[in-house]
């Protein structure tokens, strides 16, 4: 489910005061690194992971990594640090706007 425009700028004023529930470090997006993020995503929704350094390019490939491993969508992207939402269909715990 893509997320609109007005969905995005509510989640990034969620997201303000998060901090990084997942730190990456120098071996970058692993498999365990994936698999602990899916958790983290299945409890709070709304996550914000610290990436490892690394040029701009590096970490683009380390969000698409995480994005494409957790079904999440990265929300915001600022330096190097991403905040990741998916939805819990079970029992969603945010209400996005229409």
């Amino acid at each position: 489910m893509p997320l609109s425009p007005s969905q995005i700028r509510y989640l990034r004023s969620l997201a303000h005061d998060l901090r990084p529930v997942v730190l990456l470090g120098a071996k970058g997006a692993t498999e365990a690194v994936v698999k602990e993020l899916d958790q983290a995503l299945a409890i709070h929704e709304l996550v914000k992971v610290k990436l490892s350094g690394g040029d701009k390019d590096a970490r683009e490939v380390q969000i698409a990594t995480l994005a494409d491993g957790t079904g999440g969508e990265a929300v915001q992207r600022i330096g190097h640090v991403v905040v990741l939402f998916r939805r819990n269909p079970d029992e969603p715990k945010i209400a996005l706007p229409r």
